[in-house]
């Protein structure tokens, strides 16, 4: 996509305000401002993770795995870590599992209950997408550290007072 000479997101502001919708353009602009980060953000994500051959959803999934003290997680509860859709997981482990990158196991103690399990493969590959995200994205987003701790805290305030967590 071609740069702009002028920011539309202003721009589109400017007519926000022109039309007498003052009270309504900031929060456009920052609606606007917000979704355009995050396609700006995802095509780096995913432009960085195409190479280990991983989708997002898989790389968290992967990722989430990898974190836990046993290397696996009830179906249901990675939906809730994750915040997706429970067919969502499933896509997402059934695509790992093709790969060998996750097994599908019982329930130690609960037979209704189906576990995603991390293989070394997955491990391998997880390290070595995390390499390059933290190399290539996390660490490289053009932002001060300061500016980033701001960033942060103010998208935290704003998914907390949108019921996305509850602080205990």
């Amino acid at each position: 996509m071609a740069k702009l000479p002028f920011d539309p997101i202003a721009e589109a502001r400017r007519n926000w305000e022109e039309h007498g919708w003052h009270q309504a353009a900031p929060g456009m602009a920052a609606v606007t401002s917000v979704v355009r980060a995050q396609q700006i953000m995802m095509a780096r994500v995913e432009e960085t993770l195409r190479p280990h051959d991983l989708t997002f959803a898989r790389y968290e999934l992967l990722q989430l795995l990898a974190f836990t003290r046993t290397g696996a997680l009830p179906l249901s509860r990675i939906g809730d870590r994750l915040q997706v859709h429970p067919a969502s997981v499933t896509n997402a482990v059934d695509r790992c599992e093709q790969r060998d990158l996750v097994r599908r196991v019982r329930h130690p103690t609960d037979r209704r209950t189906t576990l995603a399990e991390i293989t070394d493969a997955g491990r391998e590959l997880v390290t070595k997408a995390t390499d390059s995200l933290n190399r290539e994205v996390f660490t490289a987003l053009g932002l001060a550290a300061e500016d980033l701790d701001v960033l942060n805290d103010v998208l935290r305030r704003f998914r907390k007072a949108h019921g996305d967590y509850d602080e205990a």
